[in-house]
């Protein structure tokens, strides 16, 4: 018996790979976060599989769920949304198999802030501007940022940022990057980027927040800030320059 924890992606059902696919219609067991994973997903499970929706279930129930499919010897297919590393609290669920002794593996997915990269046709990093991505989110309820990690200090790097789980806090994002990035710098915010109701609301540092407010985005949006947004006067890259050599291109 085996746990699989997969990356259903940012939403449209198309873009689960074909490994997490192909799990979630094999295995009689499939426990999903209802609130961010697709029903056409979840739909995929077998006709007679048990299927429940973890999103109003606390973390004992949804072990105590899995130990009963390990205990009858049922596969679970442990459905997340994005990829499972990135803000998925899957590590305390795989720290309680640990200790149980019950086999898991994952299954990545894409992740919302490549969603949102390709649904704006943007490279995040480009030549000359940028090389780095920082993928970083702000304090809420849920859990404290460790010390250290602010966006001041990600905001000297001048690296490309994608700010999770934040637009309730759009203001302290402004405040704290505008020092660093200016005013006029791009942002981008993406709003259950590839499902139907997709919103994506372009502006600056100066505008954005004007720009959200109407639109009543409190949740389930990632914000995007950097020069590589509107930076059209780029290098090229090395790659594929004429008198670039490599194994591939002596």
């Amino acid at each position: 018996m085996t746990v699989y924890f997969i990356g259903a992606g940012p939403g449209a059902p198309d873009l689960i790979t074909v490994r997490g696919l192909k799990l979630i219609q094999q295995c009689p067991v499939c426990l999903f976060a209802g609130s961010l994973v697709p029903e056409e997903v979840v739909a995929e499970a077998p006709d007679d599989a048990r299927v429940i929706d973890t999103a109003p279930m606390h973390l004992d129930e949804i072990i105590d769920e899995i130990v009963a499919a390990h205990e009858a010897g049922k596969d679970v297919a442990r459905v997340h949304s994005g990829d499972p590393c990135l803000y998925g609290a899957t590590a305390e669920q795989m720290r309680r198999l640990d200790k149980l002794g019950i086999d898991y593996e994952v299954v990545p997915g894409v992740s919302a802030y490549a969603a949102a990269a390709a649904a704006i046709n943007s490279e995040l990093t480009l030549a000359g501007v940028s090389q780095s991505i920082v993928l970083t989110r702000t304090a809420v309820r849920a859990s404290s940022m460790p010390e250290g990690e602010t966006l001041e200090n990600f905001g000297n790097t001048g690296a490309t940022l994608a700010i999770h789980l934040s637009v309730n806090n759009l203001a302290k994002v402004v405040r704290e990057l505008t020092p660093h990035y200016g005013e006029d710098c791009p942002v981008v915010v993406a709003y259950r980027v590839t499902w139907p109701d997709q919103k994506i609301i372009r502006g600056t540092l100066a505008d954005i927040r004007q720009k959200v407010k109407p639109e009543g985005i409190t949740r389930t949006a990632l914000i995007l800030v950097g020069r590589v947004l509107e930076n059209e006067e780029f290098e090229d890259s090395r790659l594929y320059a004429k008198d670039h050599t490599h194994v591939l291109r002596p």
